[in-house]
């Protein structure tokens, strides 16, 4: 009896550690806003801005409060995902399809870097990646990282809608758009709810096999729209709240929002948020959330000036364009089922860090040469840490937002700012002044050296282009330039945006989305 014991138990034994093996292996779903700040949700502080299902996200999986966008603008750090690698060793420095060198023509000091017009073809994307590894891929919305030869499908992504050349969502964010890769089926439809709806088609089309999905809104990008309904139930809150008497100050060269009282701009990330949770829903829905890893980030900081002058990222400093953390401080959230759940890490983390995130947890060998400015999250997501490292930021360009061309090192407590239109350096101490207000480099010399020399060495190793002096530049065209600013362009923005607020506002007496089709 005893003998025919034995080898029940050890088949028992044998099998159980077969059931574990039997573990469905874990999917991706990939979310990248474009433009959001990381105070424009309201997990991050915001009273105004409603985000529950991106909430939900950052509460159930991993938050770090200094996740960063490798560029303060999106192509950029749009490309550095795909490849894990800096946008300077890329070299996608600016946004696909801004002026450069003498094309430029503008009265600036410098003539911004040369810039690549498309995703490198040699470089292994992390769609290519893991399909390579036997998953089904998936791109939905924004692309902007070249044109035709260089689209989602020609980078590893099995199915695309609506990712083409573009920034902005041709046609706006309502139907009918003007989209080569997207037609709306009717009249109407919100863009962000459509692309929702697609991702979430095709994880019910592809819940029995194994997928990466990336959902890649337009919003909260310009053209700055959106319902009737949504800007009454905003105007409502904002007016209940106190409206501000101003909203802007300026700093340095444009005016910059001070305050977070936009109806339109809260009605978009509300139907960005709408969106999400229909994702999330259709996860829930097949059971697929207790093995599907969510991510979700942004691709720089809010768009406080310039463009729409959308947004407020108080108590950062500036925003989308511009050098400071306002600029290149983003939501980015984590959710792996079974690790670091509603838990929030500090350490300084980057969009590189996707790519080799990403394989380890799919069971993908590295790649280190291909990812080689990124590493593994896993680690954290386990709760416990990496090794120490450096950040680096190179944007030879100027901002539509007024950031002026530089290049950034963040170093533990320390960031160094270094500008290539007078040579100068800002140090600030992040630990105590992550608003930035205090340069302290003419207290401590040694470290802003010690970061310089970094600074150099990243650059040279990387190849990235040093922009070059513009002799076309009229210093006192543009002291009247900023006279002008001040003088004029400051109070219409403050009139514009009280009128957004006002009960009689009217979008060019048409509200979008507010039609049918007849």
């Amino acid at each position: 009896m005893r003998l025919f014991l034995l080898p029940l138990l050890s088949l028992t034994l044998l099998c159980t550690g077969c059931a574990s093996k039997e573990e469905k292996p874990l999917n991706f779903v990939f979310i990248l806003a474009d433009d959001l700040g990381l105070k424009d949700l309201s997990v991050e502080g915001s009273k105004y801005y409603e985000s529950p299902h991106i909430d939900s996200i950052a509460n159930t999986g991993l938050r770090f409060d200094n996740g960063y966008a490798t560029c303060q603008v999106c192509s950029p750090s749009r490309a550095s995902i795909m490849p894990g690698k800096y946008p300077a060793r890329i070299g996608i420095t600016d946004w696909i399809g801004a002026k450069t060198g003498l094309n430029w023509k503008r009265n600036d000091i410098i003539l911004p870097a040369p810039n690549k017009n498309h995703l490198p073809h040699e470089d292994i994307s992390i769609a290519e990646a893991v399909k390579k590894a036997g998953y089904k891929t998936f791109f939905a919305g924004k692309w902007h990282l070249g044109g035709e030869g260089s689209y989602p499908e020609d980078h590893g992504f099995d199915i695309n809608i609506g990712g083409h050349h573009r920034g902005s969502p041709p046609g706006g964010f309502f139907g009918p758009y003007t989209n080569p890769k997207m037609e709306a089926k009717k009249p109407g439809e919100s863009l962000p709810i459509r692309l929702g709806e697609e991702t979430a088609k095709f994880i019910e089309d592809h819940k029995d096999q194994r997928f990466f999905a990336f959902l890649s809104f337009y919003s909260v990008h310009g053209p700055i729209q959106t319902t009737k309904e949504k800007w009454a139930k905003y105007q409502k809150k904002a007016t209940n709240a106190g409206l501000a008497e101003s909203r802007f100050i300026i700093d340095r060269t444009l005016p910059v929002r001070q305050v977070q009282d936009n109806p339109i701009y809260a009605g978009m990330i509300e139907s960005m948020d709408d969106a999400v949770g229909i994702v999330l829903a259709k996860l829930k829905e097949h059971g697929l959330d207790k093995n599907t890893v969510v991510i979700f980030t942004s691709d720089n900081g809010g768009v406080s000036s310039g463009d729409a002058f959308s947004t407020s990222n108080l108590p950062f400093r500036g925003g989308k364009g511009r050098q400071w953390e306002g600029g290149i401080r983003e939501p980015y959230y984590v959710k792996v089922p079974g690790m670091s759940n509603g838990k929030v890490s500090s350490i300084p983390v980057t969009g590189t860090d996707f790519y080799p995130t990403i394989l380890e947890l799919a069971g993908i060998s590295p790649n280190p040469k291909q990812h080689a400015d990124g590493v593994s999250l896993v680690p954290i997501l386990k709760g416990g840490t990496i090794a120490k490292r450096d950040l680096f930021w190179h944007y030879p360009h100027y901002g539509n937002q007024g950031g002026e061309p530089s290049s950034i090192i963040r170093s533990g407590k320390w960031k160094l700012i270094h500008y290539y239109e007078d040579g100068r350096d800002e140090l600030y101490n992040l630990e105590n002044d992550f608003v930035e207000k205090n340069n302290v480099i003419s207290n401590n010399k040694e470290i802003a050296a010690a970061l310089k020399k970094k600074l150099n060495i990243f650059i040279k190793n990387t190849g990235a282009i040093i922009p070059k002096k513009d002799s076309r530049y009229n210093a006192e065209a543009a002291k009247k330039k900023q006279e002008s600013i001040r003088s004029k362009r400051l109070p219409a923005l403050e009139k514009q945006h009280k009128n957004f607020l006002s009960p009689n506002f009217d979008p060019r007496n048409k509200w979008w989305g507010s039609y049918v089709d007849n």
